[in-house]
């Protein structure tokens, strides 16, 4: 499922500021069924009053393989985050809208206004936007090198007999490749210009993740 944070009611908010989660996704899909039995359950009273249902939602993004001097030292470095919070389905058309524009920038900058927009009333009607409101949520990341026993790294066998180190590991765009039907002989400049952007900021994130401490952290 696409998600993206985003604030409606303030568009210019940024990390710093407290955002919504809004998530993209089919019409009859089980969690859209799910948040609007939760809404008419409460609207019947037949539920306790609620500002949504309640929801949890976690991403991991993979760094790099971590390879020590022993199997029980291999890990990964990796990126994580859960969130917790109420998710109600967005029924006012801007906002939607909105959410729609938001979430299709987040996957490659600048496309929803160089797509056929906006979206046709058969569009509009099978695809749902659920907003949630975030309550609280945890980070979990690994960075950095192996971090191997004493008794290995004193080991003078393992230590010329074992490679270790870090593979990063990060998605590469790769060219473009037109549909059966396009029209347009040249590839757009935004297209090209964040593919490149985006695959030099993806390999400088995961070697820059190798450098640093590989002790887990986690917050609050």
């Amino acid at each position: 499922m696409l998600g993206q944070m985003g604030s409606y009611a303030r568009p210019s908010a940024d990390v710093g500021d407290v955002l919504d989660l809004y998530l993209h996704g089919y019409v009859s899909s089980r969690i859209m069924n799910l948040s609007r039995d939760s809404a008419a359950a409460a609207a019947t009273g037949d539920e306790p009053k609620a500002v949504g249902m309640p929801i949890t939602v976690a991403a991991t993004h993979f760094d790099g393989l971590v390879l020590a001097l022993s199997p029980n030292a291999h890990s990964y470095n990796y990126r994580s985050a859960v969130l917790f919070g109420h998710a109600v389905v967005v029924t006012d058309v801007a906002e939607r809208l909105y959410a729609m524009e938001l979430i299709t920038d987040a996957v490659v900058p600048d496309r929803w206004r160089n797509t056929r927009v906006p979206p046709n009333k058969a569009e509009m009607s099978s695809t749902t936007i659920l907003k949630v409101s975030v309550s609280h949520g945890s980070a979990k990341v690994r960075q950095g090198m192996p971090h191997d026993e004493r008794c290995d790294l004193e080991d003078e066998a393992v230590m010329d007999g074992v490679w270790n180190g870090v593979v990063p590991a990060y998605t590469v765009m790769g060219e473009p490749i037109p549909s059966p039907y396009n029209r347009v002989k040249e590839v757009p400049a935004y297209l090209q210009e964040w593919i490149k952007d985006i695959n030099e900021s993806r390999r400088e994130m995961a070697v820059e993740e190798m450098t640093k401490e590989p002790e887990p952290k986690e917050a609050k």
